[in-house]
């Protein structure tokens, strides 16, 4: 994460929006990224992925406390454990304050027209405010 956020900084400096967007393992990097830093981005999307829960960031309670975010799982997927798609589930609609956007397909581990559809309002929704 060092890494990224020194590479960010060079090409979206501090003040800049930065929305985060992830799918599968890259929804677990996106979700690293926010728990660590949640002020520094104006919201993430979790694509058919969790949160790195076992990474050291804090997963504490309101710690996401009014930051957009938006979480997509499909029913059928055989990828991600389903104890960690319902643990990023559940914290993300209780526990970590986020206002949170969140959808669940019939899909396996793929992303479909109407999760699209869905993100695509969901982000349009930020660029409004």
């Amino acid at each position: 994460m060092a890494w990224f956020n020194g590479w960010l900084e060079g090409v979206a400096p501090a003040g800049r929006k930065v929305l985060l967007v992830g799918f599968s393992g890259g929804a677990a990097f996106a979700g690293g990224l926010i728990l660590s830093d949640p002020q520094r981005f104006a919201g993430t999307a979790i694509l058919y992925g969790t949160l790195p829960f076992d990474a050291g960031v804090p997963t504490t309670p309101d710690r996401l406390d009014g930051i957009p975010m938006f979480v997509a799982h499909g029913a059928a997927d055989s990828v991600i454990p389903p104890e960690l798609l319902k643990a990023t589930w559940d914290y993300l609609t209780n526990e970590s304050g986020a206002q949170t956007t969140a959808i669940r397909s019939v899909n396996g581990h793929s992303i479909g027209q109407d999760d699209v559809a869905a993100l695509s309002g969901w982000i349009s929704g930020l660029l409004e405010l």
